[in-house]
């Protein structure tokens, strides 16, 4: 079954294709052969275009045990969620959903009555917690963690927001100069 699945992934994407699938996947620094496997391409194919995603600033390159392996660059990452957020949200949304993210923060604070998400994690070393209240707690702190990220993208999307629009808009609008 595994084959079927293979063949139709090999006739539907090019090997490049494949491996910016896997790549656009990964979430830890992965090995070149590691990525090969996954894309089904050859070692060779994997690492060329694994060369030019690091050219065009969309991977970056390191090493795990020794071996080269590429992972997402981070600063892409984020500026493309950031862009993202702006091309679909206007300002007010984006204002509307700080709002929205700050009160589900403050309810976590209210609710296990800390200030901060490091004085919610101290509890769990002070307090005598089953192990079902301990999974509850882990849960709340993924929460926590997701708001904040979320809360750092809407901020410097409204930190950016008029800037990118502004770029955006000249790209769209004004007359090319090299006619």
């Amino acid at each position: 079954m595994a084959d079927s699945n293979s063949g139709s992934w090999t006739e539907r994407m090019s090997g490049r294709e494949r491996v910016r699938h896997v790549v656009e996947l990964l979430d830890e620094p992965t090995p070149v052969q590691e990525i090969a496997d996954r894309a089904d391409v050859s070692r060779a194919t994997a690492d060329d275009e694994l060369q030019r995603l690091q050219s065009d600033d969309w991977v970056t390159e390191t090493t795990v045990d020794g071996t080269k392996a590429y992972d997402l660059n981070p600063v892409r990452m984020l500026f493309d969620e950031v862009t993202d957020l702006i091309e679909a949200h206007s300002r007010d949304e984006l204002e509307s959903q700080l709002a929205d993210l700050k009160a589900e923060q403050e309810e976590l604070a209210t609710e296990y009555d800390v200030g901060t998400l490091d004085e919610f994690r101290e509890q769990l070393a002070d307090e005598e917690l089953s192990a079902a209240e301990l999974r509850e707690r882990r849960n709340v702190i993924a929460t926590w963690e997701a708001i904040n990220t979320e809360l750092g993208l809407v901020k410097h999307a409204l930190q950016l927001y008029d800037d990118v629009v502004e770029l955006s808009s000249s790209q769209t609008d004004s007359p090319s100069t090299l006619a």
